[in-house]
């Protein structure tokens, strides 16, 4: 299983561009794991009806582009940290919300991918 400082660590390479699609998005993630030698499933079922966009190990990442609206995110976070299969979540976003740093017990981390520019818009 793969530790949450693991997958943070792959992920803060992340430098995307201001115009990318959710897919470009996905795509960039995948080659941070990968890049950091780290096995992942690309829209992993964790429960009925329910995808989470990569899962490496126990830690689940969900990807978003732009801003996501609060509650509903907070909604489908808290149903894939639900999930036994998932240890902890992190966000991926271009403009994250404030989120808790858990969701039912479980960590959860927030990647910005304008911070990682060093731009905090």
């Amino acid at each position: 299983m793969h530790e949450l400082p693991s997958v943070l660590a792959a992920l803060s390479d992340i430098r995307a561009p201001r115009i990318t699609s959710e897919y470009d998005l996905h795509g960039l993630v995948a080659q941070a794991l990968t890049s950091a030698s780290l096995a992942y499933q690309h829209e992993a079922p964790v429960a009925p009806r329910r995808r989470i966009d990569f899962l490496c190990g126990g830690v689940g990442v969900e990807v978003k582009r732009g801003r996501p609206a609060y509650t509903p995110l907070l909604r489908q976070l808290a149903a894939y940290a639900d999930s036994e299969s998932i240890h902890s979540l992190v966000l991926v976003a271009e403009h994250p919300p404030r989120l808790p740093a858990s969701i039912h017990g479980k960590p959860l981390a927030v990647v910005s991918l304008f911070r990682l520019w060093g731009i905090a818009l």
